[in-house]
């Protein structure tokens, strides 16, 4: 792959601003893990009693206060947020209508609310232990009154995640460590999956710090909606450090919005003709949990997917359309939050894309192969789903606007031309990859 140059793009601070009850800032801080907040620009997760509810981007200079013009933006933000709704925030909107006054009943009746299920979370990991050690100082940290940490180190070369996870303090915090040596993200999830005895089964990354909150707010939805599979999160930038990172984040980066949304297959959204084929809609393999019945149901990851595979992704894509094939509903929730740490360089953006498409054909590939019933529903989907994702990787190369990054359809910075080729030409790569990687497997080599 050709090196793209690097635009021009300064760092941008990362900041959290908590507003009190009538919308003025009570404190500024900057995003874990990130520096301290400089004169430039700011991109700031705006928080209401403590919940995520939206981002803004905004400028200040030296004698200025960033937090009253982050607010004065956030309020602008969030006045003018008045389009239509889409069906599945709808949908969630209403179920939790009815679910508020059915728990309230509840809890008047026996005196108290029903506790988040038992979790179990599984973080797979190759050979980055400084970034696995961030990841899970944040993960003992979180408020859930009965859960548990497993590390999968995957195909490993040597044995420093091992020696961090097995020796000092996170042995002493009862964090477990499995070993996996057959490559690949997908088969990493079903080696921790097996080994944990959770009610919710929830992934995450070794590269993000996880909000306090965030594993209460991914078990909780299933508590209150028995027909539950899939919970997804808001993912967040850590850093913008970086010409790559900040162009990644201005064209949407991982996040989803700040609206929940729940994917019903007995209920589909009209307002997606392609659903539930849009996988990537849903969420991302860097924040998920599943019912662990439900994802046993569907049969688990699909070993032939994800990244250290030839098919370079598509593993968490190809899980969340199973269960919702297996009659299980999806929510997405944005109170479940992490922060991801971006790639660096261009070269891992060129990666990135690269593997961005080829995930989304080798998953399509792996639903044809391992569900032949919704053979004729994807046929049907399938030429107005590829010129949707060719419009998508064209789209991004338009010129820039003044979006905020992590919102969908900003382009605050020019998607290079050659990365949406990159997305493309890993698209026509993605069944090849998929299917050598079934090969493989099955050789045992």
């Amino acid at each position: 792959m050709s090196r793209l140059p690097a635009p021009a793009a300064p760092a941008v601070s990362v900041a959290e601003l908590d507003l009190d009850a009538s919308g003025a800032p009570l404190r500024l801080r900057p995003a874990p893990g990130a520096p301290p907040v400089v004169p430039g620009e700011v991109y700031a997760l705006v928080r209401d009693a403590g919940r995520p509810v939206a981002t803004v981007l905004a400028r200040y200079e030296d004698g200025e206060d960033p937090a009253r013009i982050l607010a004065a933006l956030a309020a602008e933000r969030r006045t003018a947020d008045t389009a239509p709704r889409a069906d599945a925030e709808r949908r969630a909107a209403e179920f939790d209508a009815a679910g508020t006054a059915a728990t309230r009943a509840s809890a008047t009746a026996t005196g108290a609310s029903a506790p988040p299920p038992r979790a179990s979370v599984v973080v797979a990991t190759r050979e980055r232990p400084a970034s696995l050690a961030r990841a899970l100082d944040s993960l003992l940290a979180q408020d859930h009154p009965d859960h548990e940490l497993i590390v999968v180190d995957n195909a490993p070369r040597t044995t420093a995640t091992r020696d961090l996870v097995t020796g000092g303090r996170y042995a002493r915090h009862g964090v477990r460590y499995v070993r996996e040596d057959r490559p690949g993200l997908a088969a990493a999830h079903n080696t921790g999956a097996a080994a944990a005895d959770g009610e919710v089964l929830a992934f995450t990354d070794d590269d993000v710090i996880a909000d306090p909150r965030w594993l209460s707010a991914l078990a909780a939805p299933f508590a209150a909606d028995p027909g539950l599979g899939c919970v997804t999160g808001l993912i967040l930038p850590a850093r913008l450090s970086t010409p790559a990172q900040v162009l990644l984040e201005s064209h949407g980066g991982f996040a989803k919005g700040f609206a929940p949304r729940l994917y019903d297959p007995a209920r589909p959204p009209a307002d997606e003709p392609l659903f539930p084929f849009t996988a990537g809609s849903f969420g991302s393999g860097a924040n998920m949990a599943f019912r662990a019945s439900a994802l046993r149901r569907a049969g688990g990851f699909d070993p032939a997917t994800g990244t250290g595979t030839p098919a370079r992704g598509g593993d968490d894509l190809y899980a969340f359309v199973a269960v919702l094939a297996t009659g299980h509903r999806l929510r997405y929730t944005p109170d479940a939050l992490v922060w991801h740490h971006h790639r660096e360089t261009w070269q891992d953006l060129e990666n990135q894309a690269y593997g961005y498409g080829a995930g989304l054909t080798a998953y399509l590939t792996a639903t044809l192969v391992r569900r032949p019933a919704l053979l004729p529903a994807l046929l049907a989907r399938l030429p107005r789903g590829l010129a949707h994702a060719r419009t998508m990787t064209a789209a991004r190369g338009g010129s820039p606007g003044g979006g905020v990054p992590g919102a969908h359809g900003t382009h605050h910075h020019p998607w290079p031309a050659a990365l949406s080729r990159l997305e493309r030409r890993g698209m026509l790569h993605g069944p090849a990859g998929y299917l050598k990687a079934r090969l493989t497997r099955r050789s045992g080599r």
